[in-house]
């Protein structure tokens, strides 16, 4: 279970000049921009294009670098539902099971949440899941199965102070076991830096 790729998150911080999850190894907290060696003098004046285009490469980041397609995929379906494209954009993207386990601190990153997802320890509402983009619904039981709950990475991403629960996920912590609540909206969501879904509808609407 443990992280293959335990620097993409900081590739992805270097790439876009940001502590994206506001953890305190993040390389971007020693400095403010991106890698080599014209690194400090690169960051001109976006046009409206690269502020979208930077506001969907957070977003996509965030979530562990999900691809153009998938993603494209959560806008589309965004559109579809009732109500503000942007904000549903944000609710789909807190319900894949993968950033459900981030949430609820069974993993210490969401590159490590999906692949513990990925590799069977979890279930939901006693069934396993294997799937890190599986959509959760409200009142559904979020459980590391039984014989990972021992495991080290569950163990320190429970015990860490980095991150609180949100609201919209009750925990038990000894039962390693958590309920999703509700789906939140953009102002809910404990993001390090500032998301702006509206740019990304603007980026996909042009």
């Amino acid at each position: 279970m443990s992280e293959k790729r335990p620097q993409s998150k900081h590739k992805i911080d270097r790439r876009l000049g940001l502590n994206l999850w506001g953890r305190a190894k993040s390389p971007v907290n020693k400095r403010q921009y991106g890698p080599g060696q014209h690194g400090p003098a690169r960051r001109g004046k976006l046009s409206d294009y690269g502020i979208q285009l930077m506001a969907k490469q957070k977003l996509k980041g965030y979530y562990g670098n999900i691809g153009e397609k998938q993603f494209h995929r959560y806008y589309k379906e965004a559109m579809r539902l009732k109500g503000d494209t942007g904000q549903n954009l944000i609710g789909l993207l807190e319900r894949r099971l993968d950033a459900v386990v981030y949430r609820m601190k069974f993993a210490p990153t969401v590159f490590s949440a999906r692949q513990i997802v990925g590799h069977s320890h979890v279930l939901v509402n006693g069934k396993r899941v294997n799937i890190p983009s599986y959509i959760v619904q409200e009142g559904d039981v979020i459980e590391i199965k039984q014989k990972s709950k021992t495991h080290q990475n569950v163990l320190s991403a429970l015990a860490s102070n980095e991150r609180e629960w949100p609201e919209y996920v009750t925990v038990d912590e000894k039962a390693i076991k958590g309920t999703f609540v509700r789906t939140p909206r953009l102002e809910d969501v404990p993001y390090a830096v500032q998301m702006e879904p509206n740019l990304v509808v603007e980026f996909y609407s042009r």
